[in-house]
């Protein structure tokens, strides 16, 4: 999608956002959505984040999540029982847009994927934990899986985190500048050039005298240029992509 026909699209919407987190360890989320951009976009009534403990949907005295895995592989496997129930809860409440599983082996996270997200109205992030959820689950709830990388974490809740912060940061009103985001990183396709402020002249090491000659022209083909030589050194396969 054009960056900027992007941007038109999020401006023109007005609906507030919800996103359900569905976790067995919800203290784990207690903090990054308390602070910084995403607990101001929630204190505007831009987006409502709700955490939800599964072992409320636990089964038995002992509100039990997980179980054995056939097979006698080692590692605890979560259940389909309390991930259905507390699914089918939030739906009976409303519709929603994706029910998201983050897990290693899903879809690499990507800007093109936030944008994306950013223009929902309703989604439930599901966490993953122990050795992963019942395989059932994936193949008849789950609309999405998105991974944050080619490696493994304790559980789905940091990526998940991740996940909503890079959505909730892309709706109207949650950034000062609204305008900010246009030149974030991979928006265009490139790795943002190296940014600069005062003083001018720190420790011997100056600023690059273009950003200080006040002409926009040269500024933007310096930014250009310099986004460019970064995406091949960092980012290399973004080039090869669009070949």
């Amino acid at each position: 999608m054009d960056i900027k026909c992007y941007f038109c699209i999020v401006k023109q919407k007005e609906s507030k956002m919800r996103i359900d987190i569905i976790t067995v360890v919800p203290g784990l989320l207690d903090g990054p959505f308390k602070y910084s951009i995403v607990a101001r976009a929630i204190k505007k009534g831009l987006v409502e984040i709700y955490v939800h403990d599964l072992r409320e949907y636990g089964l038995g005295s002992r509100k039990t999540v997980d179980d054995y895995s056939y097979g006698g592989d080692a590692g605890m496997v979560m259940m389909c029982e309390p991930i259905y129930n507390i699914v089918s809860d939030l739906k009976a409440e409303r519709d929603y847009d994706e029910v998201i599983f983050m897990s290693p082996d899903g879809e690499i996270l990507d800007q093109g994927i936030s944008n994306e997200l950013s223009l929902k109205e309703n989604i439930i992030i599901l966490c993953g934990h122990y050795k992963g959820i019942d395989e059932r689950i994936r193949e008849h709830l789950v609309t999405r899986e998105i991974s944050v990388g080619d490696f493994v974490v304790s559980g789905g809740e940091i990526p998940a985190a991740l996940l909503a912060d890079s959505i909730v940061r892309l709706l109207p009103g949650a950034l000062t500048d609204e305008t900010s985001a246009l030149s974030d990183s991979f928006q265009d396709g490139l790795v943002a050039p190296p940014v600069y402020t005062r003083p001018a002249e720190f420790n011997g090491w100056k600023v690059p005298d273009v950003l200080l000659s006040g002409n926009p022209k040269l500024i933007r083909e310096w930014q250009d240029s310099e986004a460019l030589k970064r995406t091949r050194e960092r980012r290399p396969h973004m080039l090869e992509e669009e070949k």
